[in-house]
């Protein structure tokens, strides 16, 4: 009978860490795949990603807040401590739909913050917390992984949990930042009917990344959750 859970559980395991990478990669394949599409086609008004992201923060009484170019690929974000937007090169000069949409997208967390939104609040107070428990919980994994420490296994699902927890109140603030963006598009006049959808499309493709991270992190404590029970099933 010993024989036959442990061989479940084993099965099990794998099989939650293959549907998580594949979840993950997939997400990922799909926000690089939609953004080199739509980066390739130029806005109709022929705006750059600063340009949109300065009028919209206009428009909403957040003037004082400074706009920068920075290097990478999507590095894109609003840094609510500074009170300023860096856009990647592609976003910061691009006239693309991709460069309109990024960069609206960041607006609408300079817009959470000047709204005092709840869980915009609550990411933030978590964010030097979470970034301790990150880097605790992958030593925690290695170490669980190598050694078979049933310690460290607790220790890694204590802290799993805790960036799940994180991921989960960071998806309505990507969800939202995201529906802030397209409502300020619209209504400033910033893109047309047929450059809506287009839009829609990157931003979707965006938050999948976040839904992923979340889901593969939950598989993952569940993982570790069946390593852990069947330690303490064979002691």
């Amino acid at each position: 009978m010993n024989y036959w859970l442990i061989r479940y559980d084993n099965i099990t395991t794998i099989l939650l860490v293959v549907i998580g990478v594949i979840l993950v990669l997939y997400a990922q394949i799909k926000i690089n795949t939609t953004y080199s599409k739509y980066r390739r086609i130029r806005n109709i008004k022929g705006i750059t990603g600063r340009e949109v992201a300065r009028i919209i923060l206009e428009a909403n009484g957040l003037s004082q807040i400074n706009i920068y170019e920075t290097n990478g690929n999507l590095t894109d974000h609003y840094n609510p401590t500074k009170k300023l937007i860096k856009l990647s090169s592609d976003i910061y000069d691009g006239t693309s739909i991709a460069a309109v949409a990024v960069a609206a997208h960041e607006c609408g967390h300079a817009i959470q913050d000047k709204e005092d939104y709840s869980f915009f609040k609550i990411r933030s107070l978590l964010v030097p917390v979470v970034n301790l428990i990150s880097y605790l919980g992958y030593f925690g994994l290695l170490v669980s992984l190598f050694a078979g420490v049933t310690g460290y296994l607790k220790l890694s699902i204590v802290i799993l949990f805790g960036t799940a927890l994180f991921q989960l109140v960071t998806l309505p603030v990507e969800l939202d930042a995201s529906k802030r963006a397209k409502e300020q598009l619209i209504n400033l006049g910033l893109v047309n009917l047929e450059e809506e959808n287009s839009i829609k499309k990157v931003l979707s493709a965006a938050a999948m990344t976040y839904i992923a991270s979340l889901i593969s992190s939950i598989l993952n404590i569940l993982r570790l959750v069946i390593m852990l029970s069947g330690r303490e099933r064979d002691d």
